[in-house]
């Protein structure tokens, strides 16, 4: 099974492509035989019969649907409007499953997480869409790239090398179309590159520092150089009697808690002596010198976890002086910490373990702004790790943040606003966050903050609004004039987050009623005829959307003049935004007797 990362149209997933050809007729085959089955069951309860079987009639009535569409094979279930009308039934199941009891059916949690992909895509839409807005200043730009190449899975030299390979076989095969699409594809390849310290566009004048190597880590350095407890690269490789090799600090800190097994395969060790593996020592100086880096360098004081003495005391003493009553020693001791965890992955990890969290959200109320504005920035910082955002979270944050975003410094609320969207990539904290109504102060931040401010605003906004109950709480907080404001703006570059958001909202029945209240459809006509190829792609998108559940819009856009600039979409569009023109140009076509 090859894997391919094709980006159609600015959503970016990961592409399956089986190497025996496969055939989506077979996805409806396994849907009859799910309904065949379904109906072969007895065994309900009897308070719950009459409602099972009504569900199990439902279902039959879709055998003769279902059949219809395996013989007009994959161009009908590729139908914009029979997958948009499918998502808006998936939408009212994920409704009604948010309202099950799981913990009192005894659900596991295994299958309590499943419930959480259904946002993986959208969430890959929006930090895609991050990515490419040239955020350069938001300090959850580099959070998104690492969370994307997590998803992606794109965290070796070697991931990105086929990555590579796969984007130029596409050009080969597509001989040219969808160059831009490609191009996105390259510029994120770039990006995940840049962040990592190792950007093969620029020429390097010295050695990279060994900061620069530790925090790209796993993310380029071959897997094989990795040590598989720390996943550093191993500076003193040395093997143990299973075969397995290991950074000598790592294996050795194991033995000494009296663990007597490989930590890698779970064999027991024969013996605990230490083989130097110089060959794989050699190797790894070898390709740090090609490609220009420098191994770290070992401290010679070594705290058990592997950590520097010298920062952990630091830290440590950082950490103390976050509860001075010194208001200048609070104000250095936060500002430090501030810088610590902007560094690297291992300070945010060192912070959160030397009890810093409790003490900065406590911080977080404190009457002076400029400690405010460190401290919420801190947090922000530290919440990149993921299970630093649980314990932000735990420690009671949020409605300190979202107090910070309410009355802070333009700096604190655009820093609150990111931290919030940086902690809501968890499900619960969505749901937190919007329990605690920081939904409306964010809505005032995309109305009336600076630029950088509307563009935090606008990504947490998308992200808190993948929960059902919070695009609720965002229309009624007011959410959709400034998103039309912003829509009209365009020197803010934020037309794409605004119609994403807005297309979120469209598939909330009151968010649909909302705006077709509103007359942007003008405003939608006038980004179909004069957007970007994205631009397009998204405003048709919010369009159709609309249009499949209020025909009248679909009459005011044609009364716009929308109908040749959709067929102009649907012949040289985006793949995506093609489909989506097609759909709605059919979906004219039945209201309008359109030929």
């Amino acid at each position: 099974m090859d894997s391919q990362m094709v980006m159609e149209g600015g959503n970016n997933v990961l592409v399956s492509v089986s190497s025996s050809g496969g055939d989506e007729s077979d996805v409806v085959k396994e849907l009859m035989e799910v309904i065949e089955s379904v109906g072969l069951y007895s065994g309900y309860r009897k308070t719950q019969r009459k409602e099972c079987l009504s569900l199990v009639r439902r279902l039959k009535l879709l055998v003769p649907f279902l059949e219809e569409l395996r013989e007009l094979g994959t161009s009908a279930l590729e139908s914009e409007a029979v997958m948009s009308r499918f998502l808006g039934v998936y939408d009212k199941l994920h409704q009604a499953l948010d309202g099950m009891p799981y913990d009192e059916l005894g659900i596991s949690v295994e299958v309590k997480e499943q419930k959480r992909t259904d946002t993986i895509d959208m969430e890959l839409a929006m930090d895609m869409m991050v990515v490419f807005s040239n955020m350069d200043d938001t300090n959850a730009d580099t959070a998104i790239l690492e969370r994307l190449a997590i998803k992606l899975e794109l965290r070796t030299v070697t991931d990105l090398n086929q990555e590579t390979l796969a984007v130029q076989k596409l050009v080969k095969k597509r001989g040219g179309h969808n160059a831009e699409n490609i191009q996105q594809i390259v510029d994120l390849l770039g990006k995940i590159k840049q962040v990592s310290g190792l950007e093969e566009t620029t020429a390097l004048d010295g050695p990279v520092s060994s900061k620069i190597l530790q925090r790209c880590k796993s993310s380029l350095v071959p897997h094989e150089f990795l040590c598989p407890i720390t996943l550093e690269i191993m500076t003193d490789p040395v093997i143990v009697s299973t075969g397995q090799t290991y950074e000598r600090e790592s294996i050795q800190k194991w033995l000494d808690s009296n663990h007597r097994t490989c930590p890698k395969t779970g064999q027991s060790l024969l013996h605990l002596s230490l083989a130097p593996n110089v060959a794989l020592k050699n190797l790894i100086q070898q390709w740090c010198e090609k490609n220009n880096l420098e191994l770290p360098k070992k401290d010679p004081y070594i705290g058990p976890d592997g950590s520097s003495t010298v920062l952990i005391k630091e830290i440590s003493f950082l950490v103390e002086n976050l509860s001075s009553c010194q208001l200048d020693v609070q104000r250095e001791a936060v500002l430090k910490i501030r810088m610590l965890s902007k560094e690297n992955p291992d300070n945010r990890i060192l912070i959160a373990n030397s009890g810093g969290i409790p003490p900065l959200v406590q911080l977080l109320y404190h009457p002076n702004s400029k400690v405010q504005e460190h401290t919420v920035t801190a947090l922000l910082n530290l919440s990149i790790d993921e299970a630093n955002k649980r314990l932000i979270a735990r420690e009671g944050a949020v409605p300190a943040i979202i107090q910070i975003l309410q009355n802070g410094t333009d700096e604190a609320r655009e820093n609150s606003a990111a931290a919030l969207f940086s902690l809501c990539t968890l499900d619960d904290n969505k749901v937190l966050v919007g329990t605690l109504n920081g939904i409306p102060p964010l809505v005032e931040l995309l109305q009336h903050g600076t630029i950088r401010g509307k563009k935090d605003a606008a990504t947490a906004l998308f992200n808190l609004s993948l929960n059902q109950a919070n695009k609720s709480r965002a229309i009624q907080a007011g959410i959709i004039p400034p998103l039309l404001q912003v829509l009209e703006d365009k020197n803010l570059g934020m037309i794409d987050e605004a119609l994403s958001i807005l297309l979120l909202l469209a598939s909330h029945p009151e968010g649909h009623n909302e705006i077709g209240k509103l007359s942007f459809v003008e405003t939608l006509v006038e980004i179909i005829r004069h957007g970007t190829p994205k631009n397009k792609e998204c405003a048709t998108s919010v369009l159709l959307e609309l249009g499949l559940n209020n025909s009248s819009l679909v009459l005011a856009a044609l009364q716009y003049g929308v109908y040749e600039h959709l067929v102009e979409i649907a012949r040289n569009g985006t793949n995506r935004a093609q489909r989506k023109a097609n759909s709605l140009l059919n979906h004219m076509s039945k209201c309008e007797h359109l030929p």
